[in-house]
């Protein structure tokens, strides 16, 4: 669906569904989160032009923060049917993250849902730095 190639595989679970996602530091890794759960959930064209949409999110820790980050895009999809084309993360840190967004409407003529995503959960939520790079583990209740 996105022109960047997320890393990520996804993971079994019960009544669930989850992701490992993998990147080359924390904002690789909340960029590829992004793209992997869009990936997940919709298939279709990405292409046009949209509108940019700022986004600030505060958390408790990076695990805290990717479960909001995630959330936040989740939400404009479901409430707004919006979806994030490009994202760029312009500032970071374990408690904050400021990103602006190039949005597209979900079209059905270029979009298929793919499967639900209901909401992301705290169930077994893991962020952290790894020697080669940034892992999170993601659960999403489906």
């Amino acid at each position: 669906m996105n022109s960047k190639h997320p890393s990520y595989e996804i993971i079994d679970h019960t009544a669930d569904l989850g992701m490992v996602v993998k990147g080359a530091d924390a904002r690789d890794l909340f960029t590829d989160a992004a793209y992997a759960m869009s990936d997940l959930m919709i298939e279709g064209d990405m292409g046009g032009k949209g509108a940019k949409r700022r986004i600030t999110i505060e958390g408790d820790d990076y695990s805290d923060l990717m479960v909001r980050w995630l959330g936040e895009i989740l939400y404009l999809f479901a409430a707004e049917k919006l979806l994030a084309r490009r994202i760029v993360i312009k500032s970071m840190s374990p408690t904050r993250l400021q990103a602006v967004l190039s949005m597209i409407r979900f079209n059905r003529a270029r979009h298929q849902i793919l499967r639900e995503i209901k909401a992301v959960t705290y169930h077994q939520i893991t962020v952290e730095e790894k020697p080669h790079g940034w892992e999170a583990r993601v659960i999403f209740d489906i």
